[in-house]
C-alpha cells in the first residue's frame, strides 16, 4: 500500500463532495519528543538545519487515521485526515538538558466521516531524527482522549519505504483489529522483517538474524580465527541479531569487525538502542572497560614486582587507598580514548583512575577475612553469584554415567573415611549431601570432551578413537595460560541449613590405552600452617571453575544469548497492539544492544572473558556444548529446582515451599517468591485475552512467532520434544512466565551481584596460571614460606585480576534511567482488568520486598547475610543507581 501522495491527496478532501453538511471540529493534540543528541550534549548543526527546514515548509506532520471507516480509494485502509504540521517548531526551541523532553502542538480538522482515529501517519521532513514518546490527543468526539505511547525513533521521512505509522494504546487480537486498520498491521511487520539481503544501516528497524559468525577475526591472525556457532550439530547456538557487516577477507563465513570508536555503531535495530541516560551511563562506567589497553603502562606505579601482587594487603590497597595517576599517563590514555569517553573519563574518576569501590564482601572490618571461611564458600553457592549449580548427591561415592568403552575409571576416588570425621558425629548413610560439579564436569560429566573435526593442526592434536573427540581440559592445559582441574566438591547439610564443604576432589586426564581416564586427588579441610593454604587453594581452584560457568552459561548463555531470539521474533510476528507483545516487550529494552557490544569487546577472540577466565579462546565453543543440553523448560525455576534434587517433587505454588531440601536456600526461596508473582501475573494478563484454548490456536501471530522462535531462533534446537506446542492456554502462560524469569529475575541474581562478591578477586579468581604445589617442589617449599605470594602467583596475574575488577564494576552497575520489574510506561494499554492485574503485581512485588528484609534481619536464617555480613538482595525487585547490589530490572539491559 502507497502512504505517500495517495495519502496526501486523500487527506486534503475537507469537504463533502455531495455537498451535505458534515460535523466538523478541530482536535488539539500534544506531541512529546526528544530532539537528537549524543552523549548529554545537544546536535546543534542538526538543529540549525531543522530550522531551515521549518522555514521552508518542510516540517514534521501529522495525518489522522480512521480505526471505523474504510476507504477504497486507500487499499480499503482506514480513511485518512488531513496532514497537518508540527507547531511553532522553531519558537519553543530552547537548548534542552540531555533527554529533556520538548512539548509541541498540533491541530486536527476532525469531521464524522473519520470517525475515532486508531493510528497517526507521521512524516519527519527534517534532517534529523527524534525520539518520539507520545502523542495524545483531547476530546475526540465519542472517544474523548486517545493515547499514543510510541517510543520509537523517527528518522527523515525518505529513509523509510513507507511512513511511519503509530497506533492507539488499545489492544487486539489480530481477528479483533478493527477491518480500517489490519492492513496497517500487517504493512508495519513487514517493514520489522525487512528482506533477509542487503546492508541494515543506522537508524533502519528491521529485526532478523545470523549466525554467531562475528566473534573470531581471522583477518588479524589464524590465532584469533574461532568456529561459527550456529547452524551445525557441531557448534549449535542461539541466532544472534543480524548486522550485515560484510565478510573477513580470510575467511568468507566470518563477519568483518569493528573496533572502537566505531563499536558504539554496530547495527541493531534502532528502537533496541540505548536510550540517552543509558548510553551516558554505559560509557562512564565503561571507560574502566578500558583499562586493559592501559594496565600495562600503570605496573610500574603499582607494584615493585612486575605484573604480581604478592599479598592481600597489595590487593586491599586498590579499595581503600587507591593509586594517583600522573599527568603524563593522563595525557597518554587521553590520547587513545574517543573524545566523549575522554570527557565522561575526567568527569567520574578525576586523577585516581585505580581506586575502586569496597566491594561487599570486604566491606565489614571488623572480620576482614569471613570471606575465606568454609561457612561463606558453601553459603555463596546458594546466596552467591551462582546459585544453580549446587544439587542433591544420590549415590556415594558420587559415579560417572559416561561411555565405558570410552572413558574408564571416571567414578570419583573419594571414601566415606575421606568425610565422616566432618560429619558432625553422623554417618554418609544419615546425612544430606550436596555436590558441587565444576564447569568442566558438566561439560563432559568428567573431563569436558566436546568433539572438534576442523581447525589448526594444534587444535586437532588429540583424538579419541574414531569419534574424532578432542581432550578439551587438556587443550586448555596445554594451550592456554591456563592451569586447571575438573572438580567435585561435596558439601554436607548441616543441622542449621548451612552447607559445609567436606572434601574437594581434584582431576586431570590421563590416557589409558585407546581410552580416557583421569588423575584424581582428594582434598579435605585444614585450618592452620600450609594444610590451611591446600585448603585454601584447593577451593580457589573450585572457584575458577564456577567463575567460567558463571560468566560463560549461567549469564551469557543462559540469559543474554538465549533470550536474543525472543527479542527478534516477538518483534518481527507480534504486532505491537497484540496483547503478547505489550506484557513481554518491556522486558526485551537494551538486550540487543548490550549483548552486540558483548561480542565486539568482551567474548570475542582475544576479548577481555578470553584473557581473562578459563577456559580461554575455547570459551564460547564450550558454551556451545553447554547448549546441547539446554532446555527452555528447565528454566523455570520450580523445575530446576527439582532437577537438581533440591526440591522433593514439585512445587506448585508457595505452599510448597516445605518441599526444599535446603529451608534457608536465599536464592531459591526468594526467587520463588518472584516466580509465582510473575506466574499470577501472565495468569491474569493471559486470561483477559484468551478465554479459550482455540483462541491461541486459531491467533496467527502467536503460532508464527512460536514457530518462528522453535525453528529459526533456536533452530539447532527446534527437534527437541519437550517444546510446548503452544496449543492451549496453559502454552501460552508457561512460556511468557519463563521468557520473563529470564530476562528479569534470573539475570538479576546471576548479573548484580559481581562486584559485590567477585569485585574482590581473591574471592573468585578467574585464572590459575599454576597446578596446585606437591610436597618435595620449589613450589611446595615456597608456599610453606610465602603462602600469600604463591596463591598470587598461583591465580590470576595482576593484570588479568584489574581487567576482571574493571569489567565487574561496569556489569554490576544499575543505571540512572532503570526500569524495575513491575514499572511500566503510563497510558500502555487501555484494558481495565489488565491494568488492575499489573496493580495488583506491583503490590505483591511489594510485599516481596518487606518479605525479603524481614529475613535478611532473622538470626535462623544464617545464609541470608553470611559470616560476611552481606544481605542477600539480587532478588530485591527495586534497586539504586549504581553498584547497590540490589533490583531487578525488567530486561537484560547490562
Amino acid at each position: 500500500m502507497v502512504l505517500g501522495d495517495l495519502a496526501s491527496s486523500i487527506g486534503n478532501v475537507v469537504s463533502d463532495i455531495t455537498g451535505i453538511n458534515k460535523t466538523t471540529k478541530t482536535v488539539t493534540g500534544s506531541v512529546v519528543l526528544v530532539k537528537k543528541n549524543f552523549l548529554d550534549f545537544t546536535s546543534l548543526t542538526s538543529t540549525v538545519v531543522d530550522g531551515l527546514f521549518e522555514l521552508l515548509g518542510n516540517g514534521v506532520t501529522l495525518q489522522l487515521v480512521s480505526a471505523e471507516n474504510t476507504d477504497p480509494a486507500n487499499e480499503n485502509g482506514g480513511k485518512l485526515g488531513k496532514l497537518e504540521a508540527l507547531e511553532y517548531w522553531n519558537l519553543t526551541y530552547t537548548p534542552p538538558l540531555a533527554g529533556s523532553d520538548s512539548l509541541y502542538k498540533v491541530s486536527f480538522e476532525w469531521d464524522e466521516e473519520l470517525g475515532i482515529p486508531g493510528a497517526i501517519i507521521l512524516r519527519n521532513n527534517h534532517a534529523a531524527e527524534f525520539f518520539l514518546k507520545t502523542i495524545t490527543l483531547e476530546d475526540v468526539p465519542g472517544e474523548g482522549r486517545i493515547h499514543f505511547v510510541c517510543d520509537s525513533w523517527v528518522y527523515p521521512d525518505k529513509q523509510y519505504k513507507q511512513p511511519r505509522i503509530f497506533f492507539a494504546n488499545k489492544t487486539y487480537l489480530p481477528h479483533e483489529m478493527p477491518a480500517a486498520l489490519r492492513i496497517y498491521r500487517e504493512e508495519e511487520l513487514k517493514a520489522l522483517r525487512g528482506e533477509g539481503i542487503g546492508e541494515l544501516k543506522t537508524g533502519d528497524r528491521v529485526y532478523d538474524y545470523a549466525l554467531y559468525n562475528d566473534l573470531g577475526d581471522p583477518d588479524n591472525g589464524a590465532d584469533l580465527a574461532r568456529p561459527v556457532l550456529g547452524g551445525s550439530a557441531q557448534y549449535p547456538y542461539p541466532r544472534r541479531g543480524r548486522t550485515s557487516r560484510p565478510p573477513s577477507k580470510t575467511d568468507p563465513n566470518t563477519e568483518s569487525r569493528v573496533f572502537l570508536p566505531e563499536v558504539l555503531n554496530i547495527y541493531v535495530p534502532r528502537d533496541e538502542q540505548f536510550g540517552h541516560l543509558k548510553l551516558s551511563d554505559f560509557i562512564a562506567f565503561n571507560l574502566k572497560g578500558l583499562v586493559n589497553q592501559i594496565i600495562p603502562l600503570l605496573e610500574a606505579y603499582v607494584n615493585l614486582t612486575p605484573n604480581e601482587f604478592d599479598s592481600f594487603k597489595d590487593v586491599d590497597n586498590l579499595y581503600f587507598n587507591g593509586i594517583p595517576l600522573p599527568t603524563d599517563l593522563v595525557n597518554q590514555i587521553a590520547s587513545t580514548i574517543p573524545l566523549e569517553m575522554v570527557q565522561e573519563f575526567f568527569r567520574s574518576d578525576g586523577q585516581q583512575l585505580l581506586k575502586y569501590p569496597v566491594p561487599q564482601v570486604i566491606q565489614d572490618r571488623s572480620n576482614p577475612i569471613a570471606w575465606r571461611t568454609d561457612e561463606e564458600f558453601g553459603r555463596e553457592m546458594i546466596a552467591g553469584l551462582n546459585p544453580l549449580l549446587i544439587q542433591l548427591l544420590k549415590e556415594f561415592p558420587p559415579v560417572s554415567n559416561l561411555d565405558p568403552e570410552v572413558y574408564v575409571n571416571q567414578n570419583s576416588s573419594i571414601t566415606k573415611q575421606d568425610i565422616e570425621y566432618n560429619l558432625d558425629g553422623l554417618t554418609v548413610e544419615e546425612v544430606i549431601l550436596y555436590i558441587y560439579l565444576s564447569f568442566s564436569l558438566f561439560l563432559g560429566i568428567s573431563l569436558m570432551i566436546y568433539g572438534r573435526d576442523t581447525g589448526t593442526d594444534e587444535q586437532k592434536a588429540i583424538y579419541i578413537g574414531p569419534s574424532r573427540h578432542t581432550y578439551a581440559l587438556k587443550m586448555i592445559n596445554e594451550y592456554t595460560e591456563a592451569k586447571t582441574y575438573a572438580s567435585r566438591t561435596i558439601l554436607f547439610l548441616r543441622g542449621d541449613n548451612t552447607l559445609k564443604p567436606v572434601t574437594i576432589e581434584l582431576s586431570l586426564p590421563k590416557m589409558e590405552g585407546d581410552k580416557i581416564g583421569c588423575v584424581c586427588k582428594v582434598y579435605t579441610p585444614g585450618e592452620h600452617g600450609v594444610e590451611g593454604w591446600i585448603w585454601q587453594l584447593a577451593k580457589a581452584f573450585v572457584n575458577v571453575n564456577d567463575s567460567g560457568h558463571h560468566q560463560l552459561v549461567s549469564h551469557w548463555l543462559n540469559t543474554h544469548a538465549v533470550l536474543e531470539p525472543f527479542v527478534i521474533a516477538t518483534n518481527r510476528q507480534l504486532s505491537v497492539v497484540h496483547p503478547v507483545y505489550k506484557l513481554l516487550h518491556p522486558h526485551f529494552r537494551d538486550t540487543m544492544t548490550i549483548n552486540a557490544l558483548a561480542r565486539e569487546l568482551l567474548i570475542n577472540a582475544n576479548g577481555i572473558i578470553e584473557k581473562t577466565f578459563c577456559p580461554g579462546k575455547y570459551s564460547l565453543e564450550m558454551s556451545s556444548v553447554i547448549y546441547k543440553s539446554w532446555n527452555f523448560m528447565d528454566q523455570a525455576l520450580p523445575n530446576d529446582l527439582k532437577k537438581r534434587g533440591i526440591a522433593d517433587g514439585d512445587i506448585k505454588s508457595l505452599d510448597d515451599l516445605d518441599r526444599l531440601l535446603i529451608k534457608d536456600y536465599p536464592y531459591a526461596v526468594d526467587g520463588l517468591k518472584i516466580w509465582f508473582a510473575i506466574e499470577k501475573w501472565v495468569r491474569d494478563y493471559c486470561s483477559f485475552y484468551y478465554k479459550t484454548d482455540e483462541t491461541v490456536q486459531r491467533d496467527p501471530e502467536i503460532q508464527a512467532w512460536w514457530k518462528e522462535l522453535r525453528e529459526v531462533g533456536h533452530g539447532d534446537k527446534k527437534s527437541d520434544p519437550w517444546w510446548p506446542k503452544m496449543q492451549n492456554l496453559e502454552n501460552l502462560i508457561q512460556s511468557c512466565t519463563i521468557i520473563i524469569w529470564i530476562a528479569s529475575a534470573l539475570h538479576a541474581a546471576v548479573n548484580y551481584g559481581q562486584y559485590a562478591y567477585g569485585g574482590y578477586f581473591p574471592n573468585r579468581p578467574t585464572l590459575s596460571r599454576r597446578f596446585m604445589p606437591e610436597k618435595g617442589t620449589p613450589e611446595y617449599a615456597e608456599l610453606e614460606k610465602n603462602p600469600e605470594k604463591v596463591f598470587f602467583r598461583t591465580m590470576s596475574s595482576q593484570l588479568q585480576s584489574l581487567t576482571v575488577i574493571t569489567v565487574l564494576e561496569t556489569l554490576s552497575n544499575h543505571a540512572s534511567d532503570e526500569v524495575y520489574l513491575g514499572q511500566r510506561t503510563p497510558n500502555w494499554t487501555t484494558d481495565a482488568i489488565p491494568l488492575a492485574a499489573s496493580d495488583a503485581f506491583n503490590k505483591r512485588l511489594a510485599e516481596i520486598e518487606g518479605e525479603i528484609l524481614k529475613m535478611n534481619t532473622d538470626k535462623t536464617l544464617k545464609n541470608r547475610v553470611g559470616t560476611v555480613n552481606v544481605p542477600y538482595n539480587l532478588l530485591y525487585p527495586t534497586g539504586d543507581v549504581g553498584i547497590s547490589g540490589k533490583g531487578i530490572p525488567n530486561s537484560i539491559s547490562i
